[in-house]
């Protein structure tokens, strides 16, 4: 009874820094409209020989104060890493997540939760580390630094890259929200399914 009261305390914070970290994600998916767009406009503009198309007065973070078709070009892969980056939270979260289905199919339940605590702990959770420690000394230097595009584009660099450590951040709640609610189903498996060595039919 101990064991199942902590496994579910346990669950519970798992479940509930899973969801916060996935949040971003969830509504993340909206920008592929935005990018969707981007790509249109940009190859509209190239067919019709179009070079700048509005300037205005007062400055924009990212945008400066024009906007022309290498903004445009710019500003896919700019939307293209927030999607990616704010996404993989929500990604592991949902169990979206690449894995070897032909492999992980053949393994008992108990055997495949030991296998994804393993990863998060020893693969997930210190490549997620080192990212955002480099990433944050990377952004750092971008906004001390001015970085802007050498093309005349975008400018305000550190705010695309500032997205590497807030989404290896995110990544890193998500992994330590998944391996806690492992454990918790490791748990609760342990104690109420003694077939769960079994390997799956």
């Amino acid at each position: 009874m101990i064991r199942r009261s902590h496994s579910g305390v346990i669950t519970r914070w798992g479940d509930a820094l899973l969801e916060a970290c996935a949040l971003p994600g969830r509504y993340a998916s909206a920008l592929i409209f935005i990018l969707i767009f981007v790509v249109l406009v940009t190859v509209v503009g190239a067919q019709f020989g179009l070079s700048d198309l509005a300037k205005w007065e007062t400055r924009i973070p990212l945008l400066g104060t024009h906007l022309n078709m290498t903004s445009l070009g710019e500003l896919q892969w700019h939307l293209f890493s927030l999607l990616i980056m704010l996404s993989g939270a929500y990604a592991l979260k949902e169990d979206r997540h690449v894995r070897v289905d032909v492999l992980s199919t053949r393994l008992s339940d108990r055997t495949r939760l030991y296998i994804d605590i393993f990863g998060d702990l020893f693969l997930l959770l210190p490549f997620f580390a080192l990212l955002a420690w480099y990433s944050l000394g990377f952004t750092q230097m971008a906004f001390q630094f001015g970085e802007q595009s050498n093309a005349g584009g975008l400018v305000d660099r550190y705010l695309v890259k500032a997205v590497l450590p807030i989404g290896s951040v995110l990544m890193l709640g998500a992994g330590v929200g998944r391996i806690l609610r492992n454990v918790a189903m490791l748990l609760s498996l342990r104690k109420s399914d003694p077939t769960a060595e079994r390997p799956a039919q």
